[in-house]
């Protein structure tokens, strides 16, 4: 069996933390040399190189970002156990590690997860964001508890999880007071031509609007495609569009990017999901999140 040395892996994620081996060595107390042969020695034990030469710096390769990750956790825990059986209990929180699909609105997220934040004894939220392919392999491998989405899992993934439905919205179009005022008078035929912002195509609810704009005989005039949620709502508070919002956010947008509601997207819906390796949700986060959003989050809210 190979056995992983520890003491080798300390001064990798040192020399990581700290930014160079000159640093790392002085923390540490060890001479740059002996530091820079350890690292080596460890590279070699792994077959994997862990730092590349970017001018007179180290940077973690891809490989050693994915140690690097796998080291903090193994030296939390470590700090934990001492500090357990040296009779004082760490009082470190229960920790929920989420994924939050790259496309999902970040306020829908936090509006999700924050039952999670109010639990007593106190939980300790780690949050990623990404593509929805490398979170499920993440949630694959018990390194994510939880990944949320707009989608419910592909069928085509090989991977052994389960989507719970959390939550449907409708869905509303907002913008600022002028233009609102503008398309107020034969909603939703006046936003025929009327400036619009909008997410990629490669979203559910893009798909879900121009499939409502077509059944509408509706043409808006597209000033905006945004992959990231927050700068579309940023364009929408300095008049550059209408923008579809989630009702079940609808209020927090209108108090944060000061805009105003013009009407419903009829017949569109928008769905969210938490997707977990457990068909029967366990961890006590996730239960809060699971049963809020059943009670908060109502089909045609």
């Amino acid at each position: 069996m190979d056995w992983l040395n520890y003491h080798h892996l300390l001064y990798f994620w040192t020399v990581a933390r700290e930014g160079g081996v000159t640093s790392a060595a002085r923390s540490l107390h060890v001479t740059p040399a002996t530091l820079s042969i350890q690292i080596r020695d460890l590279e070699k034990s792994l077959g994997v190189k862990l730092f590349r030469k970017e001018g007179r710096t180290l940077a973690l390769t891809d490989m050693g970002q994915s140690v690097m990750e796998y080291a903090d956790d193994i030296f939390s825990t470590g700090k934990e156990l001492m500090e357990m059986v040296r009779g004082r209990p760490s009082g470190s929180p229960l920790v929920l590690r989420v994924g939050v699909k790259d496309v999902m609105p970040k306020l829908v997220a936090y509006k999700f997860l924050e039952p999670a934040m109010r639990l007593e004894p106190k939980i300790r939220l780690i949050c990623h964001e990404g593509d929805i392919d490398v979170l499920v392999a993440n949630l694959s491998i018990h390194r994510l508890d939880l990944v949320l989405s707009d989608t419910p899992l592909n069928p085509s993934m090989k991977v052994r999880a389960y989507s719970h439905l959390l939550g449907e919205s409708n869905v509303e179009f907002m913008g600022t007071r002028e233009l609102v005022a503008g398309c107020k008078q034969g909603f939703p035929g006046s936003l025929d031509g009327a400036p619009m912002l909008l997410p990629l195509n490669n979203t559910v609810l893009r798909r879900s609007l121009d499939q409502w704009f077509s059944d509408n005989s509706l043409h808006p005039e597209i000033c905006g495609e945004f992959e990231d949620s927050a700068m579309l709502k940023i364009a929408g508070q300095y008049g550059a569009g209408l923008m579809p919002v989630p009702s079940i956010i609808a209020a927090e947008v209108k108090a944060m990017y000061k805009v105003e509601s013009l009407g419903t997207a009829e017949g569109v819906q928008e769905r969210f999901y938490a997707i977990s390796v457990e068909r029967k949700l366990k961890h006590p986060a996730v239960v809060a999140i699971s049963d809020l959003a059943k009670q908060n989050f109502n089909k045609g809210t």
